[in-house]
């Protein structure tokens, strides 16, 4: 990913396990983000978390440190369950291990999928879409965008923003290509 792009992000527990769920880490994940934000590294106009996977869309301003900021990321995040595991149910950490030199555990699939965003139709699609993700049959979370707590949903529904890393798309420094909002529908 470049820097200063807008991106489509996408990333998953390990063998599609709801983790997230399960411990309740939302907050070790906004927290994170949260964090890459203050740091200056990254902007997040939008975002779903889900029981077994997130969705962002972000803007990656530069490197934190020596990693990418969607690295941090991930290896905060992964750093974070693994000690919650290891003080609450450690026997739960045999689903995790991996037989890789650089770790023991790995909590993240390898390989997120991210694309490049440069219309504003196709953001507003992807935004839709994660801001209905947790409305799925498959899910059931919510019975409306709004109420469901780990989203950008009710920023974009109402105004109200309680993350202090998010932002509104037209916030997007490179604006996206403008398109009449009957194009979007």
């Amino acid at each position: 990913m470049e820097y200063g792009a807008l991106y489509f992000y996408t990333s998953t527990i390990y063998q599609w396990r709801p983790l997230i769920r399960q411990y309740d880490f939302y907050g070790t994940i906004t927290d994170s983000l949260s964090f890459l934000h203050k740091k200056g590294v990254i902007r997040v106009y939008g975002f779903v978390i889900m029981p077994d996977h997130i969705h962002l869309i972000w803007q990656l301003i530069k490197r934190n440190g020596r990693e990418s900021p969607a690295a941090s990321l991930m290896k905060f995040t992964a750093h974070s369950f693994e000690q919650h595991i290891l003080q609450t149910n450690p026997n739960d950490l045999s689903n995790y291990i991996v037989n890789w030199r650089c770790r023991k555990y790995n909590f993240w699939q390898p390989e997120p999928d991210w694309f490049l965003l440069f219309k504003e139709k196709t953001t507003m699609q992807k935004l839709n879409y994660i801001h209905n993700n947790p409305l799925q049959k498959k899910w059931r979370l919510a019975d409306d965008t709004i109420t469901y707590t780990y989203s950008s949903a009710k920023f974009y529904e109402t105004g109200i923003n309680e993350f202090d890393f998010l932002y509104h798309y037209f916030d997007f420094n490179d604006r996206l290509p403008e398109i009449s909002f009957d194009q979007v529908l």
